[in-house]
Formats: structure tokens, sequence, C-alpha cells
């Protein structure tokens, strides 16, 4: 399956997306002062919920791209604001004060990324569970049985031993793997308090605060176009996008992403890196668009359509991941090891459906008529 793009316009103002002038700093000072102004909202709205609490209930973070409205999702709300103040100093740091913008996004990166990972252990877990339910065949996750009971119960399954060992094992390793995750999630949460707490965050709060009055914009910005390196960020998009497999994953079934899934080796899985990059990318360029339109900014179905793909592609990703660490535990019965052998390789297979629907949608980009 070739793979069509169209020439992206060599001027920017006859991109019909920007319209047909150019896009002034104004519009940048005022996306990093709204940004700043959400940021501060959801702080506050997440100190009046109480910070001690229990950890917060799981949703997925193919959902983070929503308004988080009420104060149990002000953490999330945070993380959005963060994310896009970060992710416009990155593609506009030739407009703004370098010194100033290279000291902030590491600060966001590193508040984003610890108020992330208790979100992500929930919803992986849910996700693994889930998956454990329908490959076992049952509709309620099996409850654990004595050997007797385990006994009878191949038995009487005996036509179907996969069927059966997986249903068996099932049980077991659900259990490893709500034991390991929710650990995980509850060192998360409590990492996220201290860092909340901490002096680091507040210098971080400071700063935003002050971004909210006041953004530091060089003397060039005020004769820049904002469409030159909201057009930079599409261009390294287009050419990330470009260098994946995308023939591979317009194939029902690649068997070479299969074998280095129990591999010993804990490193991430190779073939994912270029996908999470392109991920990141389109971020990028989804956030550029929102500086150039604002709040009218249109909704591109197909951008969409293909975040949502390589969404799936990171939990599917990191559920597989967690399912072979999983299978590495010492001493585990054999039928749970079966288990989250055959768990890991359905999240790999999961993988190779988000590829191609991403394949899907962004084929319908590259071929559309101009």
């Amino acid at each position: 399956m070739a793979q069509q793009h169209l020439d992206p316009p060599t001027d920017p103002a006859a991109d019909p997306r920007t319209g047909p002038g150019p896009v002034s700093e104004d519009a940048l000072a005022e996306y990093l002062r709204a940004q700043a102004t959400e940021f501060l909202r959801s702080l506050r709205q997440h100190r009046e919920a109480g910070e001690g609490g229990p950890p917060a209930r799981a949703r997925s973070r193919a959902e983070e791209g929503g308004t988080a409205d009420d104060s149990g999702d002000a953490a999330l709300a945070l993380r959005r604001s963060a994310r896009r103040i970060s992710g416009t100093l990155h593609t506009f740091r030739a407009l703004l004060d370098a010194e100033w913008s290279d000291a902030m996004r590491p600060e966001l990166a590193w508040l984003s990324g610890t108020l992330a990972r208790e979100h992500a252990y929930a919803a992986r877990l849910d996700r693994l569970l889930f998956a454990l339910h329908r490959l076992s065949g049952s509709s309620a996750f099996p409850t654990q049985t004595t050997g007797a009971a385990e006994g009878a119960g191949t038995r009487g399954r005996a036509g179907v031993p996969e069927r059966g060992n997986l249903t068996v094992g099932a049980a077991k390793a659900g259990a490893l793997l709500e034991r390991q995750l929710t650990l995980a999630r509850t060192r998360a949460h409590s990492a996220a308090l201290q860092a909340l707490g901490s002096s680091r965050f507040h210098a971080v709060a400071d700063s935003v605060a002050l971004l909210a009055s006041e953004v530091p914009l060089t003397p060039a910005a005020a004769t820049a176009d904002l469409r030159l390196p909201a057009a930079a960020a599409e261009e390294r998009l287009t050419d990330a996008v470009a260098a994946l497999p995308l023939v591979t994953a317009g194939h029902p079934y690649n068997a070479e992403a299969l074998v280095h899934g129990l591999s010993p080796d804990p490193a991430p899985h190779p073939q994912d890196g270029p996908w999470h990059q392109v991920r990141l990318l389109l971020r990028l360029h989804r956030y550029a668009r929102e500086v150039l339109h604002g709040e009218d900014a249109p909704v591109d179905v197909r951008l969409l359509a293909a975040g949502q793909a390589l969404n799936q592609h990171r939990d599917a990703s990191e559920a597989a991941a967690a399912a072979a660490a999983a299978a590495r535990t010492p001493r585990i019965a054999p039928a749970t090891a079966y288990a989250l052998g055959v768990l890991h390789a359905d999240q790999r297979h999961e993988v190779e459906a988000a590829r191609f629907a991403f394949q899907q949608s962004w084929q319908k980009q590259a071929v559309g008529t101009p």
C-alpha cells in the first residue's frame, strides 16, 4: 500500500487553515495566559478538594484531552494545562525568552509526568483485568479456588484444555497484576502528593502565575508570523509519520512485533518508540493549531481519530509490558504464566490494531483533495 502525501503549501499565507493574513504575537500571548489561568484555577480546585484522600478513580488516558470541570478532575486539568504550556514553549521557543523557556519546560514535564502515573497505573490495571475477563470467557472475573476445585474444573473442560488453563490461571494472573499495579499506583499517589507540597512545585506555580500576567516575548516576536513555527511543527510530524512502517501496519498480522515480547530484556519494545514519538509530535501540532485559531479552532476529525489511535497504541503497549513484567515474577504457577503470556500476546495484537487504525485515518488525510 503506497503512501501518498500532498505537498505542503510553500507560502504560509496560502494555507487556508490559518486564514489569509499573518498571525501576530498577540495570539501566542493570549493562549499562554489562558492556559496559565486554567492551571491556577485547577490548582485551586485541587487544594479545595483536599490532597490527602485515597487515589482518584481511574480514567482512561485517552480521555485526557477533555475539559475537567469538577474538583475530582482537577489533577487531570492541571496536567492538561501543563502539557499545553510546555508544548507551546517548545514550538514557539524562538519567540520567547530562551532562558526562561528552557527552565520552564522540564519543570512542567516533571509535574505532568508525576501527576500522570497514578491514573496510568489504574487505567492499565482496568485494561488488563478486562482483557482477562474477555480471554477467559467469563462474564465475571474468576474467584480464587482451591486445588480440588481447580482439578474438577479442568476435568470438566477437557475438550478445550487451552481455554481451561487460561481460565484457571486468569484468577491468579489477575491477582498478581492487581498486587503489582495497585502497589505502583499507591506509590505514585504518594509521590504526587509529595510533589504538590514540594518547594519545586511551588516554584513552578509561581512561574505560571507570572505567566498569567506577563508573557516574556522576545523583540523579534513583534514582527513574527506564528504560522511559520506552526508549519515547522506540522512538517516534523509529517516527516516522522513518513518514517513509520505504515505498509506493515496495513497488514492484519505483524509476527515480528511478538518476537521480543517475553524477552528477559525489560527494555521497551523496539518497534514502539517511533510510534510514541509520532504521538508526541501530533500533540504539539494540535497545540500549535490551538494557538493559531484560539477558541475557534476547527475540529479536524482525521487528526482526532489519529490521536485516539495513538493513545490506544500507547495504552496497549504499556499494558503488554506490564503483563510481560508480571510473567517474569519468580516461582509463579505454570497456569499463571500461561495466562499472562496469552494476555501479553493479546495486548500486542491490540497494538497492531491501533497501528492499523492510525494508518487508515492518516491515509485519508494524506490522499484528501486540497
